[in-house]
């Protein structure tokens, strides 16, 4: 136990390490620097500094054992109390705690490692790389000690051969001042002592700068409250006293596309001079992409809003529709036709939407229901908006979000490999527009300005009202008989083939009562400023009528107008036929004209004389029937006599008919058969005709066939008489040639010719006779003389001539 104890109070120190030690005695802590080793004693007490609380607290031995404070190449450390005037301790040695700079704080670039005094902190920092799109920012914490160190910081330029950088001088260095160290100069630094760099809310030392593309700005707000815009391509490095505006997590906005259509409602806030104006506060401006295709915002310009919406957006007005358009200023309420794209200067214009009464909906658009509760709602709308504010109405139709930043990373093209469908769009203006007043054929509308001009309007046509003009109704008697008690309003007047009927009562000559039921047709002709002059056309028409049928009818007895009605009544209402035409009635008060007219019933009120008059006109069909029924069956026995006689005639003719054609078959048989032996006479001499020729032609062709196979012979017989004398020539030759042959052949020659060949024959039978010799043991010539023994060829052998 003793020894495991003496161990645990040895203090052992590698090069690199060292220990604070306090005697508690004396309450002195020591700093073991290694290497080292030594045993401590019971009054000794292994302690560490804690940076958080600023006390030293006791631990164990490993726990007291640290490591140097080490800074590699392009690395620094922030010492905070430095010593006063003695360095860091030393190594391999024991030192006692010297005078420190409490509350000071110097930066010492690397390479450096030392042991740290007891109550020193250190901080070890990477030397700080910047690229072109990053900076410090850096703060004078201690004014003397940055004045006297400024030249010492540890700076390398982003381009090489550059030595000059735009600093601030030292003596211009105040307490607290920041600073931006820019990527774009510089790409490395360690500030000096009296200099820190802060580190931003995530605690990094390097910042990212705003680097804007084409189409991108960012906005810096000062601590003075103002504000700078600046457009790409750029890097941007805000000032020390400036911020980065941030909306959603983005530093960087893209730019305001406008085209023709769309537009930017602009209050200037800031007195500025562009293009050779000036422009004070609180002017309004309107940029459309007539002026300005891309925006880019100003300090000078504060965008006004409409709720979330920014541009301002032109209104598709279709042909045959229209929108009200209100000059705030002037209050006038002009109406703008299609087709149409429009886009209201909102500084004096507003497209403003009318209110029909439920009155006037019924009357100018019956039965359409929708419409009415449309207005209906618009009318709620308005009594719900505030109405001290002239422009709070529901006039403005809302316009499209703005389109959210894409996610465009550069200058490209992309072409799909797809087809892409258009865009299309859906316009719903039914009840955004004008009011619209579509007028049918065959009829027309009367419309009144409130500064009394008045205009037809006959269809087919489609008409827009202007804001201060309406409809002017009519009175149409209903009902049959037509009568005032309960008239159609209407504002639609039917100008051709208009219908009216009407149902009165007419008292003859003779005072009986008739029901008459008429039905009238009418145009309205001539000029149409009068058509309307009448309120009620249809009560102006059938009151004029009655009276003159009434007048007409007065005149005659119930039997000549019983008799006659229909012819009467239409000569009355329509004038007597002259040339086929009845002129018709016109009534020049609203050029109205009767161009025809149905009779649609005639009835006698008193029953009695409707009786009487039913009886006569039975008797005298009664007795027109029977005078009928004679001349009929007059008509039937001329009718019968008639048809027998024709009857009679046709079966004659029929028969006549029939032998004239037996007649003219059988001279037509005949005929036939005369053709038939006439024909079978010219083939039977066409064929003998042939077959004479015929023959004669196979005669022709036998003696053709002897010549040539005569001529064929003699051909042969020559050609074998050339062939024999041919080859008797050539037996000649050969016989003559063997002759000569004979001939020159000499005993002389006979003879060497032989000696030749026995000779040849011994020098073949000697080859032959080699083995044989070698096998007897003797010499070939003696084996060869023993064969030739006796033979003419052994004086050949010995060399003598056997001719001799």
């Amino acid at each position: 136990m003793s020894d495991n104890q003496g161990r645990e109070r040895d203090l052992v120190l590698a090069p690199n390490e060292y220990a604070f030690i306090s005697d508690q005695t004396k309450g002195n802590i020591n700093v073991y620097v290694g290497p080292y080793k030594t045993s401590l004693a019971n009054t000794d007490q292994p302690v560490f500094f804690n940076e958080i609380s600023k006390r030293f607290e006791r631990c164990s031995l490993e726990q007291a054992t640290q490591l140097f404070a080490m800074a590699p190449e392009n690395w620094y450390i922030m010492l905070k109390n430095p010593p006063r005037e003695a360095p860091q301790p030393p190594n391999g040695t024991v030192s006692n705690m010297p005078e420190l700079q409490v509350g000071h704080k110097i930066n010492l670039p690397g390479p450096v490692s030392f042991a740290l005094w007891p109550g020193q902190m250190s901080r070890i920092v990477k030397g700080h790389h910047l690229r072109s799109n990053q900076y410090l920012l850096v703060r004078v914490y201690d004014e003397d000690a940055a004045r006297q160190n400024w030249a010492e910081a540890v700076i390398k330029p982003q381009a090489q051969g550059e030595e000059e950088l735009p600093l601030t001088p030292a003596q211009l260095l105040t307490l607290g001042q920041e600073l931006i160290i820019q990527g774009t100069q510089i790409s490395f630094y360690i500030p000096p002592t009296g200099v820190e760099v802060v580190r931003d809310s995530q605690g990094q030392y390097v910042r990212e700068a705003v680097t804007l593309e084409r189409l991108e700005y960012c906005i810096l707000l000062d601590e003075d409250g103002n504000k700078r815009y600046i457009q790409g391509p750029d890097v941007v490095f805000p000032k020390p006293t400036e911020r980065f505006i941030e909306r959603q997590g983005r530093l960087r906005f893209r730019a305001i596309e406008l085209n023709e259509n769309s537009g930017l409602y602009i209050k200037v806030i800031a007195p500025y001079s562009e293009g050779g104006q000036s422009y004070q506060v609180g002017d309004e401006l309107f940029l459309t992409g007539k002026e300005q295709m891309i925006y880019f915002p100003r300090p000078e310009h504060a965008i006004i809003k409409y709720g979330e919406r920014e541009i301002h957006y032109a209104v598709a007005i279709p042909a045959g529709e229209g929108r009200y358009l209100l000059d705030r200023q002037t209050g006038q309420v002009a109406l703008i036709n299609g087709p149409i794209m429009l886009l209201p200067d909102p500084r004096r214009e507003v497209i403003v939407k009318r209110v029909l009464t439920p009155g006037q909906v019924k009357l100018w658009f019956p039965g359409n229901h929708e419409a009415l509760a449309h207005n209906q709602r618009l009318k709620q709308l308005a009594e719900n908006i505030d109405s001290t504010d002239p422009l709070s109405v529901p006039v403005v139709p809302e316009s499209p979000k703005a389109p959210a930043e894409n996610s465009f990373a550069g200058d490209d093209f992309t072409r799909r490999t797809k087809y892409t469908p258009p865009r299309t769009i859906t316009l719903d203006t039914k009840y955004d527009g004008a009011v619209s007043m579509g007028v049918w054929t065959g009829y027309a509308i009367l419309v009144v300005s409130k500064s009394g001009q008045r205009e037809i309007v006959v269809g087919p046509t489609n008409r827009l009202l202007d804001y201060d003009e309406i409809l002017e109704p009519m009175s149409l008697s209903t009902g049959c008989p037509k009568t005032e008690d309960q008239p159609l309003r209407t504002v639609y007047l039917r100008i051709l083939h208009n219908k009216v009927s009407d149902r009165f009562l007419v008292e003859t000559q003779d005072l009986c009562e008739l029901e008459i039921e008429l039905s009238y047709r009418v145009n309205f002709e001539g000029e149409s400023e009068s058509w309307f002059n009448v309120e009620n056309y249809v009560k102006f028409l059938t009151d004029h009528m009655r009276s003159l049928v009434r007048n007409t009818v007065k005149r005659l007895g119930i039997e000549g107008f019983y008799g006659n009605s229909i012819e009467i009544l239409r000569n009355t209402v329509l004038g007597l036929a002259a040339e086929g035409q009845r002129p018709g009635r016109l009534f020049t008060e609203n050029g109205m004209r009767v161009y025809d007219v149905e009779v649609l019933g005639v009835k006698l009120v008193d029953e009695a004389v409707e009786a009487l008059l039913t009886n006569a006109q039975r008797e005298v069909v009664e007795q027109t029937l029977l005078l009928s029924s004679e001349r009929r069956r007059l008509e039937k026995v001329k009718e019968q006599e008639r048809v027998n006689q024709e009857l009679a005639q046709t079966l004659s003719q029929s028969r006549q008919s029939q032998l004239n054609l037996e007649v003219q078959e059988a001279n037509k048989t005949l005929e036939l058969k005369l053709a038939q032996v006439q024909s079978e006479l010219e083939l039977e001499e066409q064929r003998l005709t042939h077959q004479l020729q015929q023959q004669q032609d196979i005669s022709a062709v036998h003696e053709a066939e002897l010549a040539r196979k005569q001529a064929q012979a003699n051909a042969e017989i020559e050609q074998a008489r050339l062939r024999m004398e041919q080859r008797l020539l050539v037996m000649q030759s050969e016989v003559q040639a063997v002759v000569q042959k004979a001939d020159a052949i000499s005993p002389d020659l006979i003879a060497a010719l032989q000696a030749f060949g026995d000779k040849a024959l011994a020098e073949k039978m000697a080859e032959s006779m080699a083995p044989l010799a070698i096998l007897g043991g003797s010499s070939v010539a003696d084996v060869f003389s023993r064969l030739l023994k006796g033979t003419r060829l052994e004086s050949v052998m010995l060399g003598q001539n056997p001719v001799e």
